[in-house]
């Protein structure tokens, strides 16, 4: 076990026990397995997967730690959603669902959560399809999936019952939350990212159409 990732990890996710530590390391190494046959993210990143997307993806458990029910939205390899769920996985009466309509990562992300025993149902559909399935839950998330004004379109009925929304941006996400605001009423808190110091989270709430 290497103790600098442990810390890492703790810091910005908060804290998380060794055994978390090591489920979060054998979805990893799955996770390049799988990769080889699959292409689940950009080759340039597989080398700096664990900062790049593990700790990327759980920094999101240090803000919202008592919230129960997480979407993700797009989850194509797993981040955040898988991530959450890993960390999630001994906290009673936790569930996190993944929307991934691409049957080849679904498939991916059914396999290997169900191997690590976390609380997680893959959804392999369109994130429009699963608003009857899903009606409600704490958290939505989303990762590296669309432009803000339609993450805001496909997150809203959540929203409007109840759920709050955390979105990784990049640098330019200013540019993106303006160009929001000619079709959508919303609160928002900025977070500087923890790990990417170009990125920050955005906490939405109380998504309306203008």
């Amino acid at each position: 076990m290497s103790e600098e990732r442990f810390t890492e990890l703790c810091r910005v996710a908060g804290p998380v026990s060794r055994e978390t530590y090591l489920r979060l390391q054998q979805f990893e190494r799955q996770f390049q397995r799988w990769n080889r046959r699959i292409n689940l993210a950009a080759p340039s990143t597989i080398p700096v997967l664990w900062d790049r997307h593990i700790l990327d993806s759980a920094q999101l458990a240090g803000l919202k730690p008592d919230a129960k029910h997480w979407l993700d939205l797009g989850s194509g390899g797993g981040f955040p959603g898988a991530i959450m769920a890993i960390l999630m996985k001994d906290q009673p009466g936790a569930q996190c669902d993944l929307v991934e309509c691409n049957r080849k990562k679904a498939a991916f992300l059914s396999t290997v959560l169900a191997e690590l025993q976390a609380p997680a149902r893959v959804h392999a559909r369109r994130i429009e399809d699963v608003h009857l399935t899903i009606p409600v839950c704490d958290i939505v998330t989303a990762r590296a999936v669309a432009p803000l004004p339609l993450l805001l379109k496909l997150a809203a009925p959540w929203s409007q019952s109840g759920a709050t929304c955390l979105f990784h941006k990049g640098r330019d996400y200013l540019y993106e939350v303006q160009e929001s605001r000619d079709a959508w009423s919303f609160d928002l808190v900025e977070h500087p990212g923890r790990v990417d110091a170009d990125g920050v989270i955005l906490e939405i709430a109380h998504i309306r159409h203008n």
